[in-house]
């Protein structure tokens, strides 16, 4: 499960955010391309914006429900 104590540094402030549990699979970044990117340095995902209408948040939802290790939380600042 997430946790926003150890959110990337990199996600903006809001309900959705990654964790650094992230393995950067790709799959946030596929489900809701408006919303996560990568980190190339560090190797993981991020979330470069939040949701601004109802697709994009069922898409961050999709996001997190299939994050493989739990890294996408929804309960952020």
């Amino acid at each position: 499960m997430a946790d926003v104590a150890n959110k990337q540094p990199e996600s903006v402030q809001g309900k959705f955010y990654v964790d650094d549990q992230c393995i950067d699979c790709d799959l946030c970044r596929e489900t809701a391309p408006e919303n996560f990117k990568r980190q190339e340095d560090g190797g993981y995902s991020y979330v470069y914006k939040q949701p601004e209408n109802d697709d994009e948040a069922t898409q961050c939802q999709e996001a997190m429900e299939g994050c493989p290790v739990e890294a996408i939380g929804e309960d952020g600042e």
